[in-house]
């Protein structure tokens, strides 16, 4: 029995549950608060001729995000070209710049000059991290993750030394190498899952495999693409979006979702996929259908917020790759003011990406487009006057990196976006920006669950359950909830509502 099914939400996960559920003959309609699709991943065009990404910016496991596309029989690259970025990105130090090349012998000569044998166990390394990324990219993070015995297959309970689910991933990293530089080059990846290396599991190191020996690519005309293409995929399963449409309500009866409240006007539905923020979806619920209580959120540990910048300058910066990060600080003195202090860093580590660095299309002729973002805790007062203070200390940094003076003067646009920004844009917990950390204590199972336990009807997806955070963990968690509200046959889905 075909269902009618109603997405909150657009953003990746959203885009995916609903190429998913619409592919399998549902009726589908996605409801977005915002006035396009993506999320986290939107895009803005300013009035002089800048593209911003908001969101993501490093396009990695490239295999993984294809595989949507060849779920519909298609190829990302029928939708945009996709440019392989040499040098993936550099990396600033207080002493010296590291540049990360895209061949994978030159990487292992970098490290052995880095470190004396260096680069032998670099091969080892990444051959670990292969097999860790075939096994948890492939088997581990497609499950809904109901109960640990989903785990229990032959390949995965066989694989369970060879993941290193209970190793602490900077121990793991410091098995293989003794430079900061190369533990810093390899404990990187892993800030993405929203922790200190400290607290997240060694099986991560699938991230360096993802990453590095598969490359960093760029989508021309910017990581936005990804979301038109989705989006397309998306319509051509039967799929329709509803801008400007947010959910106001969650009305239910008889244990299901009986209907959505969505700018004063009810709309029935047999099935609802919350792609949106879980908490803030719960919300919508009376206390008592709620999965979890205001406890239980605030004793999750969360991947941290930002601070971004989006700017535009009058002339071209020399010296400045497409992706740059600025580590002359300490790693953990910056996450304890992320997880200890709750405050914003004494001396911060941040990220610049210019993608006019590769792509002319993204700023004016003769302009330079850059996105600065510093990692911060949630929560925080972010008034103007602290944002334009950390702008003023990254811009210096990016001044002395790249040999510049006077940036502040050749600005022709400056946007920036913090912590009240990610609540008031995407409802999100504390404006957190990646969704929950991904240690082990919120892995798998324990995180939160993809069905409301009250209601049948009712299902989430996105960075705040499985698989994680991320662009590739969420399309598969798109597809992972679709697949559960797919399997609903006609007598489970009517005892169901």
């Amino acid at each position: 029995m075909k269902k009618r099914i109603a997405i909150i939400g657009s953003g990746i996960s959203g885009l995916s549950a609903a190429a998913y559920a619409a592919a399998a003959g549902n009726t589908v309609h996605v409801f977005e608060k915002n006035s396009g699709p993506g999320g986290r991943a939107r895009q803005f065009i300013t009035d002089n001729g800048y593209t911003f990404d908001m969101g993501p910016s490093w396009y990695w496991m490239p295999d993984i995000i294809d595989n949507f596309f060849q779920d519909f029989d298609k190829h990302a690259t029928d939708y945009f070209d996709l440019l392989p970025l040499d040098p993936q990105f550099e990396m600033v130090f207080s002493e010296e710049n590291v540049s990360i090349p895209r061949d994978y012998t030159e990487m292992k000569v970098l490290f052995e000059r880095i470190e004396k044998g260096a680069g032998a166990r670099l091969d080892e390394f990444m051959k670990a991290a292969k097999y860790k990324y075939e096994v948890g990219m492939r088997d581990f993070v497609n499950k809904p993750c109901y109960s640990w015995s989903e785990f229990m297959s032959p390949k995965i309970a066989g694989s369970a030394l060879r993941l290193d689910l209970l190793s602490g991933f900077r121990k793991y990293v410091k098995k293989y190498f003794k430079n900061p530089k190369l533990i810093s080059l390899m404990e990187f990846p892993v800030i993405f899952l929203g922790a200190s290396p400290r607290k997240i599991p060694a099986m991560y190191s699938l991230m360096n495999y993802g990453g590095y020996a598969l490359g960093t690519w760029y989508p021309k005309g910017g990581f936005y693409e990804l979301v038109k293409a989705m989006k397309a995929v998306a319509e051509e399963q039967g799929a329709e979006f509803h801008f400007n449409h947010p959910v106001e309500a969650i009305q239910c009866a008889n244990s299901s979702v009986q209907s959505l409240r969505i700018n004063g006007e009810l709309h029935e539905f047999d099935v609802v996929i919350a792609s949106s923020d879980y908490h803030h979806t719960e919300s919508l619920l009376e206390p008592s259908l709620r999965n979890y209580d205001e406890s239980y959120w605030a004793g999750r540990t969360f991947a941290p917020s930002c601070l971004i910048y989006y700017l535009g300058f009058r002339e071209r910066i020399p010296n400045l790759k497409h992706h740059t990060l600025f580590f002359e600080n300490d790693l953990d003195a910056h996450i304890d003011s992320i997880y200890v202090d709750k405050d914003w860093p004494e001396k911060s580590l941040f990220y610049a990406c210019s993608p006019s660095q590769t792509d002319d299309g993204v700023a004016p002729e003769g302009h330079e487009n850059v996105f600065l973002l510093m990692p911060l805790a949630m929560g925080v007062a972010d008034d103007e006057s602290t944002r334009e203070r950390y702008l003023l200390d990254m811009i210096t940094r990016l001044e002395k990196h790249t040999g510049t003076t006077g940036l502040t003067d050749k600005m022709d646009y400056k946007k920036s976006y913090c912590v009240s920004d990610f609540i008031q844009d995407y409802n999100a917990y504390g404006g957190n920006a990646y969704g929950l950390a991904n240690t082990l204590s919120q892995t798998a199972v324990w995180k939160p669950a993809i069905k409301n336990k009250k209601l049948k009807n009712l299902f989430y997806t996105g960075q705040l359950t499985v698989p994680g955070p991320g662009v590739p963990p969420s399309i598969i968690s798109g597809k992972i909830v679709a697949t559960e509200v797919n399997k609903l046959n006609t007598h489970s889905y009517e005892k169901a509502v």
